[in-house]
């Protein structure tokens, strides 16, 4: 199981295609507060997140808070500024997968902190960054690649298709 962790998103279309990655593949997602807009039933329901109920979300009041709630072995970090590329280091199943809030990205000092686990997905240097749920897809399927996709639909199904013959 993979977790991915949002601290102070702003953009709720972000954190709903961000959700509807984990609900695809069973991950969990934590969200830092403060949260840029309402995640209430009523609110989830009128922006017609219909696959809501499939993701496991758990939101908490500050770093601190989930760091006590939370048991974290192996962590990424996704950062602009990181000198190594997301695909140079091992996900075990279990990693926390950290992402900032769009204006600012993670917190300076959370990155110093944990320089070790910091990572980034290569861009052109004139772009400034990937779309934050973007990102959270890259990083969650190359986890999930890693760990040869654990209990993901191996296959599609058209009709016609020969599907013992793969290619």
């Amino acid at each position: 199981m993979l977790h991915i962790v949002l601290v102070e998103p702003e953009i709720p279309a972000n954190t709903g295609n961000i959700a509807r990655t984990c609900a695809a593949t069973g991950s969990v997602l934590h969200l830092i507060e403060p949260l840029g807009f309402d995640i209430s039933d009523k609110a989830v329901k009128r922006a017609g997140l219909d696959y809501w109920h499939l993701v496991d979300v758990r939101v908490y009041r500050d770093l601190e808070d989930f760091f006590s709630k939370n048991d974290v072995r192996v962590m990424r970090l996704y950062t602009t500024k990181a000198p190594r590329r997301y695909d140079e280091l091992p996900y075990p199943d279990g990693c926390y997968l950290f992402f900032g809030k769009e204006t600012k990205g993670l917190p300076e000092p959370f990155l110093a902190a944990h320089h070790e686990s910091c990572v980034r997905i290569p861009i052109r240097a004139e772009a400034r960054s990937l779309n934050l749920g973007n990102s959270v897809a890259v990083a969650v399927f190359e986890a999930l690649r890693q760990q040869s996709f654990p209990h993901l639909q191996e296959q599609g199904a058209m009709a016609g298709w020969d599907l013992s013959v793969r290619q």
